[in-house]
């Protein structure tokens, strides 16, 4: 199941976008979907408005490969389903994607994807196929979202963000074996 982060990292800074400091959003000063905190936990040091808005792929790409792909173990998730986990990783905490999906196939949720899980998804997978994985992770995401107190102000462009990667994710789970 290896090889699929370049594919997935396209798809998430596709929804990311670039600079983004809503006085609404919790996260904060952000750029192509890395907060300021994160990226100063990143990089070691405090950084200022100027540096975040000149952050590039290139920039954020490692940071993305190490503390969400690798940290949710994502090459060892089925093509599709990767890009939806890894997705809400980037949105709502590594700890978070991997508990939805620990609660979606009846694993303990403790936020680690260890032998115990990837051994339930593989099952969950096998018995229900990779398109339908996907559907049922995303309405969790869904669900998710519309709990939360900033709804009314992020809830349009988060239920399109999980309905767009959603439509990616179960091509990609139909085409890459």
């Amino acid at each position: 199941m290896k090889g699929n982060f370049d594919l997935c990292l396209r798809e998430v800074l596709r929804h990311e976008g670039g600079y983004v400091d809503h006085p609404k959003d919790p996260g904060g000063r952000t750029n192509l979907g890395v907060t300021q905190a994160t990226y100063e936990d990143w990089v070691g040091y405090k950084v200022n408005e100027a540096i975040m808005r000149k952050l590039t792929v290139s920039h954020v790409q490692t940071l993305y490969k190490v503390k969400y792909w690798d940290t949710i173990h994502c090459d060892d998730i089925p093509h599709g389903l990767d890009l939806c986990v890894f997705d809400f990783g980037v949105n709502a905490g590594p700890n978070r994607a991997a508990r939805y999906l620990q609660r979606m196939v009846g694993a303990k949720e403790d936020g680690v994807l260890g032998p115990r899980t990837i051994s339930l998804m593989n099952q969950f997978v096998r018995d229900r196929g990779k398109p339908e994985a996907v559907m049922v992770y995303q309405d969790m995401r869904r669900e998710y979202y519309m709990l939360l107190k900033t709804f009314p102000t992020f809830g349009k462009g988060w239920l399109r963000r999980v309905r767009d990667v959603e439509i990616v994710a179960v091509a990609m789970a139909k085409r890459i074996p």
